[in-house]
């Protein structure tokens, strides 16, 4: 019972699975928004949340596993990585190939069950998921391809309940992709030193600190304008408006956070924005109920 734990308690540290507050309130955003829209009632049932959740957990941990698989090399020599259970022999090749495979399989066999076109873009989605791992060794772009991983969520979310991909699902996306993006640049500051020696393509590492910090602002800009165009395509009321507005602020402390000390990112970029996450669902939820 006590390896069982163990090995529990290294999946978890594996998948980082706290870190699900990012996409998984934007997934329910989009099912409660689908459902409202669609049925002028936000649930919708038992069936699609066991399923959307299943779905969630699947795809992300088959990503951040592809993902520490992918950067085995890279992590070893950094610092900050050296104790990850793919890097210090906790979680060996094999079973960790097998953890990808198996949450692979799972998402696939959910997704079948949800709906047919949820099942046939199960396949071009874990392509997207894992090329993020391919991205960030060659290109800059590789914060946006990872703001799209999670961009997918409120697409995920509407296919599940509509069986379609609405306009207002396709602004909540681009949104939440730059939101992101922007805080991953954001992150990507504590390796910033390391992604020069090690020749990776992060923005702060091939611009500076100051231009990071620039480009980080005008993504987290472009937050705000489509959550605001998602809220006017969705025809939601003044309660998502305040929502995004709050966002808006959250967003300028994360900056200013940052800006100060860059010892406090972890601060900025897990509690900050995982508060923003439920914040929005609650005001979109609060929106819709009245």
């Amino acid at each position: 019972m006590k390896k069982f734990r163990q090995v529990l308690a290294d999946i978890n540290e594996l998948i980082v699975f706290k870190h699900s507050v990012f996409a998984l309130p934007f997934i329910f955003i989009a099912m409660i928004t689908a459902s409202k829209l669609e049925n002028n009632t936000m649930w919708f049932g038992w069936r699609l949340l066991i399923l959307g959740i299943l779905c969630a957990v699947s795809a992300r941990s088959f990503a951040m596993a592809f993902n520490r698989f992918m950067d085995k090399d890279i992590d070893e020599p950094n610092p900050r990585c050296a104790n990850r259970p793919s890097v210090d022999g906790r979680i060996g090749k094999t079973n960790l190939l097998i953890f990808i495979g198996v949450n692979a399989l799972i998402f696939i066999i959910v997704a079948y069950f949800i709906n047919s076109l949820a099942f046939y873009l199960s396949f071009p989605i874990l392509l997207f998921l894992g090329g993020y791992s391919i991205f960030k060794r060659f290109s800059q772009t590789a914060h946006i391809v990872l703001g799209f991983c999670l961009g997918l969520a409120p697409i995920a979310g509407s296919v599940a309940v509509l069986g379609a991909i609405p306009l207002w699902a396709i602004l909540l996306c681009f949104g939440v992709a730059f939101w992101v993006a922007g805080f991953d640049i954001l992150y990507s500051l504590q390796d910033m030193e390391y992604d020069k020696k090690a020749g990776l393509y992060s923005i702060p590492a091939c611009y500076g600190s100051k231009a990071a910090m620039f480009i980080s602002s005008i993504f987290h800009a472009i937050t705000i304008l489509f959550w605001l165009l998602f809220c006017m395509a969705s025809n939601l009321g003044f309660f998502a408006y305040l929502g995004v507005i709050i966002s808006a602020i959250i967003l300028y402390k994360e900056h200013e956070i940052v800006n100060k000390d860059f010892t406090k990112i972890d601060k900025a970029f897990f509690t900050l924005n995982g508060y923003l996450g439920i914040m929005f669902f609650c005001f979109i939820f609060l929106d819709l109920k009245i």
